[in-house]
């Protein structure tokens, strides 16, 4: 770690109409980290509810946010990249905006980078069982398909990781510039985990609660996704497995 960076901790927040959850969030991740040295990126992709008229007023408000404006939806991946790339932290954090995670959370994720992880993983499923809120059949379902699919790819890729697609990690930033990420969709998120993997990071998973958005709609479309994912997840497996 560089000890002299004034920024210890970036952490990274994609949005794409979220202005009513980064009301929540932001002063949460403030009080939170009120004895850390951060700032927070928040990369937007052209929201239309008046997320970016909202974020420069907490901007004003506590002086180390910073404002990443982007023309058009781009994919998450490719929200994180550019995220990661325009940070200044010497731990770089994701996570998603609509409250599903922790910000409590986002403290025991910096602790194990700080112990000495290269890539930590916020995990909704483990051995012991998924951590998803059940609060409708909708929900259910999502966490079942979640659950299985991460199974999965556990047995294609011989890895022990429980979840692959969760946008709610830390690392390095230092490991961050060895990975040489590039997809622009999701699948970015399974693509720096067996990249790490390959480079024999090192990789530690904490389980973490995971609840449905208050406000606003989920950005994910599983009839979309899940072909355009499984694509791309044997490209990596083929190519970094054999």
């Amino acid at each position: 770690m560089n000890l002299a960076n004034p920024c210890f901790l970036s952490i990274i927040l994609p949005t794409y109409n979220e202005r009513e959850n980064l009301k929540v969030i932001i002063p949460r991740i403030e009080e939170t980290f009120k004895d850390t040295a951060h700032e927070i990126v928040v990369v937007d992709d052209n929201s239309s509810d008046g997320t970016i008229a909202c974020v420069e007023e907490m901007a004003g408000r506590y002086g180390n946010i910073k404002l990443l404006k982007r023309p058009r939806k781009a994919g998450i991946g490719s929200a994180l990249r550019d995220g990661y790339n325009y940070a200044s932290g010497d731990i770089l954090l994701s996570s998603d905006a609509d409250l599903s995670f922790s910000v409590d959370d986002m403290l025991r994720l910096v602790r194990s980078i700080k112990s000495g992880a290269d890539l930590v993983l916020g995990c909704r499923h483990d051995m012991n069982g998924s951590y998803y809120e059940i609060k409708n059949t909708r929900t259910a379902i999502k966490g079942l398909i979640s659950k299985l699919g991460n199974i999965v790819l556990r047995l294609l890729t011989g890895t022990d990781i429980h979840d692959f697609s969760a946008n709610f990690r830390a690392m390095k930033k230092s490991a961050w510039e060895a990975l040489d990420v590039r997809e622009n969709t999701n699948i970015m998120l399974f693509e720096t985990i067996i990249k790490a993997k390959f480079m024999k990071m090192k990789i530690e998973q904490l389980p973490v609660a995971f609840k449905d958005r208050i406000y606003g709609k989920s950005k994910l479309r599983l009839s979309v996704e899940i072909p355009k994912y499984t694509f791309k997840m044997f490209y990596y497996i083929i190519r970094y497995r054999f």
